[in-house]
């Protein structure tokens, strides 16, 4: 026998071993019968889901939800806000004290360069856009022979297959080396949205189908009218006949007559022919201002305010600052909240949740002060007493200076200094 028999490494020796995999079954949402073992995780694949009971209605799908430029808008104002913030690493100490962690691989990661070539926020708008979008999203995460992370890069769902063997989720996708992979959820950051199941992601406008595909076909009418597709007039010609050739003569005749008489807005026709025109009526002008219902129906679905997306109509300036604390409190920290634990239930080992390490988004870089308004904060802050001079001035991106690591003490009393004496000792 040769050497590679010995080893195992023959032929002989490659029949005879059997490979032994766990069995890999797609995870469902409906019944086991309705769906194919593997399949593209997107909204065709879920049978009823995203169409409507009225079959004339388009059936939505994330490609064609698309087309309206408020869902685009939507989505990317939330992406973009999101991408934009410092997605910061916390661990969260016995005394319940939260510390910024800032040596940690994920912190360059998911602020810095995500993966060789593709920066942090290009893969944060990435995960974010497909999220709001398709209600699901993925993230390749491996890791070298030291268990630390490598990079961090974006898949896209429709393109991304989900197994399951019992509670275990296996992931079968292309990387960006486009390198066919099935890796476990070990490597992979996977987030959801509207999971009947806690697995299976669902899209607000994928559950709201019939009123997004009265949004869809609304536009869609709305755009042949405004292309002038269809008839424009109804013509009855005094010598129009059943002969094919003497209709097209007749039709030839008042085409022609149509077109040199453009100019002059006067139309010679025959003393008994008559034209209709089929312009917009007053119903189809309630048609094309009726858009703007379907923008704030769009605009609720995602909990986007109606002034982040350009309809000025419900909102002053006057209450411009308070929409923007209610953008931040009822919009982004709802999305930004699946963002921060999907990604670091992805991206930190069950060991360092465990040690309170966690994810949470800067939300005070999105709302930013005048200077006057940071100075004045500052400066009660630091006279509270709350903060040091030192530790104000590092907010500041200021050098300290001596003595300045002393709090302030209240305004209704006197510091006494080292040294002093007071009167009659």
């Amino acid at each position: 026998m040769s050497l590679r028999g010995i080893f195992g490494r023959g032929r002989a020796a490659q029949s005879e071993t059997t490979r032994i995999e766990p069995p890999l079954v797609a995870a469902t949402v409906a019944s086991a019968g309705a769906l194919s073992p593997a399949f593209e995780a997107g909204w065709q694949d879920f049978g009823a889901l995203g169409s409507s009971r009225v079959r004339s209605l388009p059936r939505v799908t994330p490609e064609l939800a698309q087309k309206h430029a408020t869902v685009v808008a939507a989505c990317s104002v939330i992406a973009g806000d999101l991408a934009k913030l410092p997605l910061a690493l916390y661990q969260r100490n016995a005394n319940g004290r939260e510390v910024r962690v800032r040596e940690h691989p994920i912190d360059h990661l998911l602020n810095s360069e995500a993966s060789p070539g593709v920066p942090a926020h290009v893969m944060r708008f990435a995960m974010g856009y497909a999220f709001t979008l398709r209600g699901r999203s993925f993230a390749f995460a491996p890791r070298d022979g030291a268990g630390e992370l490598v990079l961090v890069e974006a898949i896209r769902p429709d393109r991304c297959e989900v197994l399951r063997v019992g509670r275990d989720r296996f992931y079968e996708f292309e990387d960006g080396a486009e390198v066919r992979r099935r890796v476990s959820g070990r490597v992979m950051a996977h987030l959801r949205y509207m999971a009947e199941d806690g697995w299976t992601g669902r899209s607000p406008i994928e559950v709201a189908a019939e009123t997004m595909g009265i949004a869809l076909a609304r536009q869609e009418a709305a755009a042949r009218l405004a292309g002038g597709k269809g008839f424009k007039a109804v013509a009855k010609l005094e010598d129009f006949g059943g002969d094919e050739e003497q209709w097209q003569r007749s039709r030839a005749r008042l085409k022609a007559a149509m077109a040199e008489d453009a100019d002059d807005s006067v139309l010679i026709i025959g003393q008994s022919d008559e034209i209709k025109p089929l312009g917009l009526s007053a119903s189809d002008l309630e048609l094309l201002s009726s858009q703007k219902f379907d923008r704030e129906q769009i605009a609720a679905l995602y909990r986007v305010p109606p002034t982040k997306l350009q309809m000025l109509e419900h909102g002053v300036k006057a209450n411009g600052e308070q929409q923007a604390i209610d953008y931040k409190a009822e919009c982004l920290t709802h999305w930004g909240k699946f963002l921060e634990t999907g990604i670091g239930q992805g991206l930190l080992t069950s060991g360092e949740r465990q040690a309170g390490l966690f994810l949470r988004h800067e939300y005070d870089a999105l709302l930013m002060a005048t200077t006057k308004e940071r100075y004045e904060a500052i400066t009660k802050a630091v006279g509270g007493p709350i903060l040091t001079p030192n530790e104000g001035r590092e907010i500041e991106g200021l050098d300290t200076i001596e003595g300045g690591e002393k709090l302030y003490p209240p305004a209704n009393m006197t510091r006494k200094e080292s040294g002093a004496q007071g009167n009659g000792d």
